[in-house]
């Protein structure tokens, strides 16, 4: 079931999507050759709940009921999505992808940004660039009286146009008072087709893009997701409110870039 919010639920969401840029603003500051990704989940956990939230991702079950162990998902490299943070240094020329979820006041925000740890190559900033961009694509069809298909179509068109892999068996998703609701919005897709979107939804919008094949499988541990190629994977995700005429954006990417500056990455 799709549920549409009020202004007073977006209000709310607004918070919660607030904090998480904040939270990935702080994680942000630590990135560098040599930090592990347990010291920056830990940051970031101390920051949710020192400001009144709650991570959403800790203790969240997948389809084997087995729980997150962790507050954020941190993907290095051809990890695509729920990389499960580790003590293993990052390294100069490594990517990393960061998922934050939080739980305030009883709404749920969840945003993610794929961060450079020193310099990268040029193909791989590329990468980052395309997803990035393909981030915004999506979300200008994310209006009153366009179509989920509208969404996906969009984002599938400007990567594949580089050559790049569409992630397709994990997508986007509906968002309130629970992290994953109705409906799911895949980044692939045809124009016209899919649920019409409302004033009210609250998605989020999650492009998972690969350099190479879009084939990936998971590991063991049931959470962790790999490019089957091992080419790096990039990921950027907003929570947006459906409107009238332009989508409102809810998570921000703006404390991000008050930390790397000149940097995009």
């Amino acid at each position: 079931m799709i549920f549409l919010k009020t202004e007073e639920e977006i209000a709310l969401m607004r918070a919660a999507n607030r904090l998480v840029g904040k939270t990935l603003g702080e994680v942000a500051k630590l990135i560098k050759p040599g930090v592990t990704t347990n010291e920056l989940t830990r940051v970031a956990e101390e920051f949710i709940l020192d400001n009144g939230g709650k991570p959403t991702f800790k203790g969240y079950p997948n389809q084997n009921n087995v729980p997150f162990p962790a507050t954020l998902c941190t993907s290095v490299n051809e990890m695509v999505v729920h990389g499960i943070p580790n003590d293993e240094p990052l390294k100069e020329g490594d990517i990393v992808s960061v998922d934050c979820g939080v739980l305030l006041n009883g709404y749920n925000g969840d945003s993610a940004y794929t961060f450079a740890v020193g310099e990268i190559s040029p193909e791989v900033s590329q990468l980052l660039k395309v997803t990035k961009e393909s981030l915004y694509i999506g979300i200008e069809q994310a209006v009153t009286g366009k179509r989920i298909g509208d969404i996906g179509y969009a984002i599938q068109t400007h990567c594949e146009s580089y050559g790049y892999g569409v992630v397709r068996e994990f997508v986007g998703h509906g968002i309130g008072r629970e992290m994953h609701e109705d409906p799911c919005v895949p980044n692939y897709g045809r124009r016209g087709y899919g649920t019409m979107l409302k004033k009210g939804m609250c998605l989020a919008i999650e492009p998972m893009i690969t350099l190479g094949d879009r084939k990936i499988y998971m590991e063991d541990d049931g959470w962790s997701v790999r490019t089957r190629d091992h080419k790096p994977a990039a990921h950027f995700e907003h929570t947006v409110a459906v409107c009238n005429g332009k989508a409102e954006i809810l998570s921000s990417f703006d404390y991000i870039a008050e930390v790397l500056g000149n940097k995009e990455f």
